[in-house]
């Protein structure tokens, strides 16, 4: 069983991925409270669901991408069995993870989004960097940033870690509502940092009206 937000079909909205249709199992609790967080409806909010309670939800919608998100995921320790099981199935199992968490536990198969998270956000020493080393060249590191000092922060970040040669993608979103894209944009081209801008497309599509759940 697992204590589950809610489950929803919807664009994915960010990663390399945006734009795919995608279903996303939320999860609740988060061991986490980033300053910018929109999802905190997500902390304790759930009902519990079986894994083939789960498993139908997906079936019916029908996406071959399947994210996992919350919350925190891997709070709940029988998150990766069922990840195994999405991934036996042959869907693409994708886990956006808050970084304080071992994913070491996770099948290889899957992709994981892995969010370092910057001091503007309250939470960056908590993160366990250690993290890197059980990350796929295929996986991604993504950073949420509040103002051009968590973009210096990052940089410097991805720089120690060498990020830019180990991961095919690491991703820069401006945090919504407190960070103009504009502005981080024009930060990377002044830099000629190798890393993808991202957008939260589907706050933008939907102007932040949550998509019906289950």
């Amino acid at each position: 069983m697992l204590k589950v937000n809610e489950i929803f079909k919807s664009i994915q909205g960010e990663s390399s991925y945006a734009g795919m249709p995608c279903t996303f199992i939320r999860l609740a609790g988060c061991n986490l409270r980033c300053t910018y967080c929109d999802t905190n409806y997500a902390y304790y909010h759930g009902r519990e669901l079986s894994d083939e309670d789960i498993i139908a939800k997906v079936e019916e919608y029908g996406a071959r991408y399947v994210e996992f998100t919350g919350g925190e995921p891997l709070l709940q320790e029988e998150t990766p069995p069922l990840i195994k099981t999405l991934l036996d199935k042959d869907y693409n199992v994708l886990i956006e993870t808050n970084g304080s968490i071992c994913v070491g536990c996770l099948d290889k198969r899957i992709t994981i989004i892995m969010d370092i998270k910057t001091p503007k956000s309250g939470m960056s020493e908590r993160m366990n960097f250690q993290n890197i080393d059980f990350l796929k060249n295929t996986d991604e590191i993504k950073f949420v940033l509040m103002d051009e000092s968590d973009y210096v922060w990052a940089k410097d970040v991805i720089k120690k870690h060498n990020l830019t040669d180990k991961f095919n993608n690491i991703l820069m979103s401006p945090a919504y509502g407190s960070l103009k894209p504009k502005d981080l944009a024009t930060w990377i081209l002044r830099d000629n940092l190798p890393i993808r801008l991202q957008l939260q497309i589907h706050k933008y599509i939907w102007s932040q009206q949550e998509d019906e759940g289950i």
